[in-house]
């Protein structure tokens, strides 16, 4: 690492979104140097500040969510609706870099702040606008979720699950942050394209576009009329070298004996049993399938006479692929999560750690986790940074343009 500055220092991100998928793409930016700007309503701010007490949380008695997808960002609380606040927004984004917006297209067209209108304020902004299912087709207005828009509607929860069982939900916001990174990286694309010409542009994603291609090798092969069947239940297992199995002590791992061939007399071996080798049932691929319940329930009864720590080190040492099925409680205190930089202190309240962004840089580390803002915590500052007078922003605060 060098003592260069972060990469986008520099760079100005007006944060005009609300969730979690293109706020937390903010966060990235933030992270590696870039002044986020959030811009959200006077009074109770973004929404999203009360997620934290969605049923489908873990509820931990402190705004971690808040934390997690507002740290180091400044906000100005600004109503959008009146004439004196759209106008403070046209000139902040005349001197801004990026702008991040989610609304949907009816919205952003009644509130004139689709890229057609925002291009002649500044021709060198990278507009960034992320929908639920895409700008274009009969669904470019309907609101999406993660759940709905990238799991549901690309067929991630039909594919995944259990024959005869219904689709299982998705977890809070995984969609989310996935194509948070899209976000990131059509944003640098943009401003790679404006280094070498000078100019600005939209870029932008959806949800469920995001969906179909984590999904990729099923969307591909649906392109060609070939798709998987749901899964069968365990007592139906399709394979014993590809399956999940429970230790002793209660923690599930994942064998993935591929190629089977090579595995299979080491895992026999390993299990005390080198007589399946010869096994007529388990001789070859094809006979290790026809028998897979068979093998399954002899592996099992092996496998619950330990520990996982029997198993890790074994199958470590004898170079069958595997891994351990981790339990979410369990990284937080991970070791290779902390020197893997995936766990970070942070400044948070109430928080001593966070989840660190995905981006590894040899040049330069992420700016640490400070706290995220009050609603208009930076109001006065971001708009006297804009040429604003302080009678003017006390004329706009009197008003509740500016909270």
């Amino acid at each position: 690492m060098t003592d260069e500055a972060l990469p986008l220092q520099g760079i100005r991100v007006l944060d005009v979104s609300s969730f979690i998928a293109a706020p937390a793409a903010a966060v990235v930016l933030g992270d590696w140097g870039a002044d986020v700007v959030k811009i959200e309503p006077p009074g109770a701010g973004d929404p999203h500040r009360q997620s934290w007490r969605n049923a489908s949380y873990p509820q931990a008695g402190v705004n971690f969510t808040w934390q997690l997808d507002a740290r180091n960002k400044r906000s100005l609380a600004l109503d959008l609706k009146a004439p004196e606040g759209r106008a403070a927004l046209l000139r902040l984004i005349a001197q801004a870099d990026v702008m991040i917006i989610n609304f949907p297209p009816p919205v952003r067209e009644r509130l004139k702040l689709s890229w057609e209108d925002i291009e002649p304020v500044n021709p060198r902004l990278i507009y960034f606008s992320l929908t639920g299912y895409g700008e274009s087709g009969p669904d470019r207005d309907r609101p999406g979720f993660d759940v709905t828009a990238f799991f549901a509607r690309s067929g991630i929860l039909d594919a995944a699950r259990y024959e005869g069982q219904p689709p299982h939900f998705s977890l809070p916001a995984q969609g989310d942050r996935a194509t948070a990174m899209t976000i990131v990286s059509a944003i640098m694309i943009g401003l790679f394209r404006r280094e070498r010409t000078g100019k600005g542009g939209w870029v932008g994603t959806s949800l469920y576009a995001n969906g179909a291609w984590s999904n990729g090798t099923l969307t591909q092969a649906a392109m060609l009329g070939a798709t998987l069947p749901p899964r069968p239940p365990r007592e139906r297992a399709r394979s014993a070298l590809g399956q999940q199995y429970v230790t002793r002590d209660g923690r599930w791992f994942l064998l993935i004996a591929n190629p089977e061939e090579k595995h299979w007399p080491n895992i026999a071996r390993a299990l005390g049993h080198p007589e399946w080798i010869d096994d007529p049932r388990f001789l070859d691929r094809n006979t290790r399938r026809t028998h897979a319940v068979e093998l399954l329930g002899l592996i099992e009864a092996e496998i619950a006479r330990h520990d996982w720590a029997h198993w890790s080190d074994l199958l470590t040492r004898i170079g069958v692929p595997f891994g351990e099925i981790g339990r979410v409680i369990d990284v937080p205190d991970d070791e290779q999560a902390r020197h893997a930089g995936i766990v970070v202190p942070c400044d948070g309240e109430g928080i001593s750690r966070t989840l660190n962004n995905p981006i590894r840089l040899g040049f330069a580390q992420p700016r640490r986790a400070g706290k995220p803002p009050a609603v208009g915590e930076h109001s006065e500052a971001i708009l006297k940074e804009a040429g604003y007078a302080d009678s003017e922003i006390a004329a706009m605060k009197a008003k509740g343009v500016v909270g």
